[in-house]
């Protein structure tokens, strides 16, 4: 076994993707320790756990690129524009909006995050193996649990966007290439890991608040049932419902009585909040030359509007992106406690700021940039912000069990579960448990939550709803080649003639 030198206390970031000449990071250590003798304790193990967790911080901004899922997954949909400096401004974010990336010019850096997260939970894997009797039985399955599933959450990055995807459960050797899955076959591995998880039954249904953050079996559910309907599997369609239900019977979780403080700092792993990536500004470090460090997130920066005079408001300035479409925010009725919790009116309050591509004077108060919120922050302010990115909440549970129940999976409330949800935006009339109005109200419940342009592609709406507007932004209609974004030109090129390229 060829051995790596390791620095104590620090865990080599190692980049594995379909074809990379030089994928470990070397370190001399003063005491000469190497890997496989330095991951054999339940102590060691445990932070290689911690860092599995860590690339999930990153796709805000690292590689080079502003790639926040939430964002990269609404502009392809109907409720948000790209904005920005003009159509030249993070460009490969408008290619995207009008369904034209190309190889050269589209996001690369989510596809090194998510595969660098792979990487370190084959790491995990690994370890274990080496660690033998030294870790117990039951933390095992609990590292186990937790690494295979975050497993799965990065390939579920790279299966919605890019779908036939170089595939590796254990980690390569040179010259690092990987089997490339079609989009089904990476489905099958993944949904199978995850019922894999489930069987084991080893992790709790929420965490204790000093470990909020790791996976838990709800997030588990959750993932389990994203990842069941996108792919229209009505075969587990039943199974999905009972995680729902287990869920929703759990004493754990609960809807917030009032929407408008679900994205405040003080909303942060409420009762509702099912899974979230944590942010802070508490002493946080993270820079533009150190993107990777501990520390906050550029989102709340790159939403709020250009110049605005900082305080004003209770908002600080931004970059101009994502503004929310006029349409998006009339939508809503004047009485749902949802519209300005979600749709910032910038422009009524002052409209002196700059005004740049798309500019609709709406910009997205979930994740605005809030004063204060990276007060605490010792090294780049615009990296620092403190807002957590809200992942799966309780209310995607009540609607994805609603859902499921019109779609046959199973008995239940469907009507009880969607108007939880409905009523407690403050409006009074129920509605019926229809999908149409399904997804009209997941819609409304998680404008800029990165939900929308997904669930319009397994509901097979997309190509009627993603057409050319009236402004003249949108230009081309999507289409079933535009599902699977094209792979990065340089993975193309890296792969040795193994990848084949998306028809997109």
């Amino acid at each position: 076994m060829k051995k790596y030198t390791y620095l104590a206390g620090l865990l080599a970031s190692a980049l594995f993707l379909s074809g990379c000449s030089d994928s470990f990071l070397e370190v001399n250590s003063p005491t000469q320790e190497t890997i496989d003798t330095y991951f054999t304790t339940d102590e060691h193990i445990q932070e290689a756990v911690v860092a599995a967790y860590d690339p999930l911080h990153w796709p805000d901004w690292a590689m080079d690129e502003y790639n926040p899922v939430n964002i990269m997954s609404d502009i392809m949909a109907d409720d948000i524009w790209v904005g920005g400096a003009d159509r030249n401004d993070n460009k490969y974010w408008h290619l995207m909006m009008n369904y034209e990336a190309l190889p050269t010019n589209c996001m690369r850096g989510l596809w090194t995050d998510a595969y660098s997260g792979v990487k370190r939970c084959n790491d995990v894997m690994t370890y274990l193996t080496w660690a033998g009797e030294n870790v117990t039985a039951e933390n095992r399955a609990y590292y186990q649990a937790q690494v295979i599933t975050l497993r799965v959450f990065y390939y579920n990055w790279l299966w919605k966007f890019w779908g036939n995807i170089p595939y590796f459960d254990e980690n390569l050797t040179a010259p690092y290439l990987a089997e490339q899955l079609t989009a089904d076959q990476v489905y099958g591995k993944i949904i199978t890991d995850l019922e894999g998880v489930i069987t084991m039954d080893a992790l709790p249904m929420k965490e204790q608040s000093a470990n909020y953050g790791r996976v838990t079996k709800a997030m588990v559910y959750m993932l389990y049932a994203e990842i069941v309907m996108y792919q229209n599997d009505e075969t587990r369609y039943g199974k999905a419902l009972q995680y729902m239900q287990e869920i929703i019977n759990a004493p754990e979780y609960d809807l917030v009585d009032d929407y408008t403080t679900i994205f405040k700092e003080a909303g942060e792993w409420s009762k509702e909040s099912i899974f979230e990536v944590n942010y802070k500004d508490d002493n946080a470090v993270r820079g533009y030359t150190a993107p990777l460090l501990a520390g906050g997130t550029v989102l709340p920066r790159l939403l709020g509007p250009k110049d605005w005079p900082d305080g004003t408001d209770g908002h600080d300035n931004g970059w101009g992106f994502a503004p929310i479409r006029k349409e998006t925010y009339e939508r809503y009725s004047a009485n749902d406690a949802r519209r300005d919790a979600t749709c910032w009116n910038a422009a009524a309050i002052n409209n002196n700021y700059t005004h740049r591509y798309q500019n609709t004077g709406f910009f997205l108060e979930k994740y605005a940039a809030h004063t204060g919120d990276n007060k605490d922050q010792n090294a780049d302010a615009d990296l620092n912000y403190n807002n957590n990115l809200r992942i799966y909440r309780y209310a995607e549970t009540l609607l994805n069990a609603a859902e499921l129940i019109v779609r046959g999976a199973g008995s239940g409330d469907a009507k009880g579960y969607l108007n939880l949800v409905h009523k407690r935006a403050g409006l009074v009339t129920e509605i019926e448990p229809t999908i149409d109005n399904i997804i009209e109200e997941r819609r409304l419940e998680f404008v800029g939550e990165g939900k929308r342009y997904w669930d319009l592609i397994r509901t097979g709406k997309a190509a009627s709803v993603l057409v050319p507007d009236e402004y003249g932004y949108r230009t081309n209609t999507w289409s079933a080649n535009k599902k699977y974004l094209p792979i990065p030109q340089g993975e193309i090129d890296a792969a040795q003639g193994t990848l084949t390229q998306n028809n997109y």
